[in-house]
């Protein structure tokens, strides 16, 4: 089984881009889903959204199983897309939404906050996957071995170009500085820390702290959840002239989005297979691994008290405090709303009732 997608035509190029859903119908259909139409499916059905581009925050592993169910199912085709393209990362999104050549980005808050807060980004988050963030310092449980914030101090860490605002965030939110610690710039190869060029590393504990684990290497993780930034992550994040010229065409998207999680949370063997053997077939992905951590995040990080009362995405209100708090130990200064805009969800589980009730 294969799929193709038709990237859209990035928008021309300008401070910040406008969002463009604009309909043209030349892309690749997939098959739309019997089983799953809402009570308002007709109506979405009639829609004629256009292409859409999507820049995930990673390779495309399981880390995106929704997505892949949401594709692979037909729920973007029924909200009314012609396509979906789901661009690989590495990335934090943030470039691209505002360049134009991405509609849609799964983010982080850390990295959203940032730049809205440090350079005035018209950007918002409108759900998130993750209501747990699965960044860990990575360590070998017979090397560093570091279980706390000060086992840092003086050690070198491995930190990725795209994550070096999220590590700085970490020290800066435990009271220490880049002076405490030798950044080493690596790429996203854990084989780095295995082979003791580092003490630690930048990692997921749902990817390459399971990468190592099944190698028979014993690890230590040092959750950034439980270390003073408990944010967001997976954070769908558009720009402030999508919400109010494409609001609709968002909220659709919403939709396939909440139908595709669905499926993964209730089937996470079956959204690692959808990676392994379609959507990242090209990347040689460990099956036992990918298996594992698309059971640790359907289970751990994308369900939550609130997920289950309101509905995946959803962002609670405390939630946005303590995410909004953690940015201000790690000197971002910015408000809830001026990062989060959660009316669409609001309106999509309004319109859409039956969306709520995700547990299989």
């Amino acid at each position: 089984m294969s799929f193709s997608f038709k990237r859209t035509a990035a928008v021309a190029a300008a401070a910040v881009a406008a969002l463009t859903l604009a309909a043209c119908s030349s892309g690749t259909d997939t098959p739309a889903s019997s089983s799953t139409a809402s009570s308002s499916a007709s109506s979405d059905a009639m829609a004629d959204y256009g292409d859409l581009t999507v820049q995930l925050s990673w390779i495309k592993n399981e880390e995106f199983s929704g997505e892949f169910f949401a594709d692979s199912k037909g729920y973007y085709t029924e909200a009314g897309f012609s396509s979906v393209d789901l661009v690989p990362g590495p990335s934090t999104g943030a470039a691209e939404l505002l360049s134009g050549s991405a509609d849609v980005a799964l983010s982080d808050a850390v990295s959203i906050g940032s730049a809205v807060a440090s350079e005035g980004a018209p950007l918002k988050i409108i759900g998130a996957t993750y209501q747990k963030n699965p960044f860990t310092i990575l360590s070998l449980k017979d090397g560093a071995n570091i279980a706390t914030v000060q086992d840092m101090v003086g050690k070198k860490i491995g930190v990725q170009d795209s994550n070096t605002s999220l590590f700085e965030a970490l020290l800066a939110a435990n009271g220490l500085t880049t002076d405490d610690v030798t950044i080493v710039p690596v790429q996203y190869d854990p084989s780095v820390l295995v082979n003791g060029e580092v003490d630690g590393f930048v990692a997921y504990l749902t990817n390459e702290s399971l990468v190592v684990q099944a190698q028979g290497i014993d690890v230590t993780n040092l959750p950034f959840a439980d270390n003073g930034l408990p944010f967001v992550a997976e954070t769908v994040t558009v720009t402030d002239d999508a919400i109010a010229n494409n609001r609709e065409a968002l909220k659709a998207f919403l939709v396939a989005e909440i139908k595709g999680w669905t499926d993964a949370v209730n089937d996470p063997e079956g959204g690692s297979k959808l990676a392994v053997e379609t959507y990242g077939s090209d990347l040689g992905l460990d099956p036992t691994v990918s298996a594992e951590g698309a059971t640790v995040q359907a289970e751990d990080l994308v369900v939550s008290d609130e997920t289950a009362a309101n509905g995946l995405f959803t962002i609670s209100d405390n939630l946005q405090q303590e995410t909004i708090a953690s940015l201000a130990g790690a000197g971002i200064d910015i408000t809830a709303s001026d990062l989060f805009d959660m009316s669409l969800l609001d309106e999509v589980y309004a319109e859409h009732p039956e969306l709520i009730a995700y547990a299989g």
